[in-house]
């Protein structure tokens, strides 16, 4: 069973291979692309630079993807990776549940009309304000990630009530595509170690509280992990922690979560994660491991995020300058770390292309880089583009949904782009672009 696939080799073609792009791409005559009918030089023309496309139908098929691959278990988009009232809504009406990391965005979800019961609340660090609102909306889990949390979650818990929570458990599984997103490993910040006893010790301090209930056991090992094998490990482990918990306490713990940080392929031929046999392979190797150890088997979860929205959204940045800086050819965009930081804070690569202008000029060696104050801020180095690229033409970056946006910033004042729904040959704006009056409102001093 093959779980790590690269996607083939697309012919060649202005906009080059399309095999990472959303399944509704086209091409056009003179260099053009389209998205879900939609040209995106047209969508540059109509709502400006920089930009994020996003295809609701690939959206809605990636998570039906997922329901397939998990029928029996329970599916939480990871709304960090990108987070709108469109996106709540078209999670919801798919079947997904969905993972929150603050009271900002569980309100997102909630005022969207998505059922707070099935929302998952998470954080190393849950403010007082987000544990309040996910009690006062109604929450359907919390995971706990510290000892002292737990005393605390317990007593804002209104009398007579009961909140349901998950441990997330350090599991020891290193996985990740950068030592910065690997979070299943000792000595990091997230979760309880069962090797020095603090998960346990969770456990036993939750099961004495009268208002939680601990419905289960959560873990989650890194982000743009490539390969099943990780998980299969954590898998074990955490059904060996369950049947430690069943003989020390006596009780049975009906969910596992092994959340997300399933890769995807952000180039062509880059590895990526195919949900269906990740799926396949889990839920065989869970019934397996919990008929070893004499227990039933508990409720799956997944958390994609990236996974969902990721491959579903396309970036569109303006040329602004073109220059040569000894051997380096540089192309300087309207966008930059501001609205993409993961090139600078984890090397994340992607591919480019000119799209709207055919040419005929050789491709060679480009770094694309930001328009930021900061060295680090280049958005693709080295990739290859055609030798006669110049300023005004259109680059678009496929694999744009997930943690671009979502973890923008305010550096220079440029203000952030918006978010343009794509479907059925027709674009709505789903996230309007940050103007010069909004930035300005917040400053209140003299």
């Amino acid at each position: 069973m093959t779980l790590t696939t690269a996607p083939p080799s697309g012919p060649p073609a202005p906009a080059g291979d399309l095999s990472h792009w959303p399944a509704s791409t086209t091409r056009l005559p003179a260099g053009g692309l389209a998205v879900a009918g939609v040209p995106l030089t047209e969508l540059a023309e109509r709502f400006g630079t920089p930009a994020y496309v996003l295809d609701e139908g690939e959206v809605r098929a990636r998570c039906r993807r997922y329901r397939e691959a998990f029928p029996d278990g329970e599916v939480l988009y990871a709304a960090k990776a990108f987070l709108s009232r469109a996106m709540v809504r078209w999670v919801r009406e798919e079947g997904l549940g969905l993972d929150v990391c603050s009271a900002g965005e569980l309100h997102c979800a909630v005022t969207a009309g998505f059922p707070p019961e099935r929302v998952l609340l998470h954080g190393n660090a849950k403010s007082p304000q987000d544990l309040r609102t996910a009690l006062r909306l109604g929450v359907g889990r919390i995971v706990v990630d510290g000892l002292s949390e737990i005393a605390r979650l317990a007593a804002a818990v209104s009398p007579g009530d009961r909140q349901r929570v998950l441990v997330r458990v350090i599991p020891g599984v290193a996985a990740g595509g950068h030592p910065k997103i690997r979070t299943g490993t000792e000595d990091q910040k997230f979760g309880l170690s069962a090797a020095d006893g603090s998960a346990q010790e969770a456990i036993a301090r939750i099961l004495g509280q009268s208002r939680l209930e601990l419905a289960g056991l959560h873990c989650h090992i890194g982000s743009q992990i490539t390969e099943a094998e990780p998980y299969v490990v954590a898998l074990r482990r955490m059904v060996g922690l369950l049947a430690r918990v069943r003989d020390t306490h006596r009780v049975v713990l009906p969910q596992l979560d092994l959340g997300g940080g399933h890769g995807v392929a952000h180039r062509p031929g880059d590895p990526w994660l195919d949900p269906a046999a990740l799926g396949t392979r889990l839920r065989a190797e869970l019934a397996e491991s919990c008929a070893a150890a004499g227990l039933p088997v508990p409720r799956l979860e997944v958390e994609p995020g990236r996974a969902v929205v990721g491959p579903a959204g396309v970036a569109l940045y303006r040329v602004l300058a073109v220059k040569r800086t000894g051997e380096r050819l540089f192309a300087a965009v309207d966008g930059g770390m501001s609205d993409n930081p993961r090139p600078a804070l984890y090397g994340a690569r992607y591919a480019p292309c000119l799209v709207g202008r055919a040419s005929t000029a050789p491709e060679i060696p480009v770094t694309v880089a930001g328009r930021h104050c900061e060295a680090g801020d280049v958005l693709a180095a080295g990739v290859r583009l055609p030798g006669d690229l110049r300023p005004g033409d259109l680059l678009a970056v496929p694999v744009a949904g997930a943690y671009q946006l979502s973890m923008a910033s305010g550096y220079n004042l440029v203000g952030r782009p918006p978010v343009v729904a794509v479907h059925e040959g027709a674009a709505r704006l789903l996230v309007r672009r940050e103007t010069a009056d909004d930035l300005w409102s917040r400053d209140v001093g003299e």
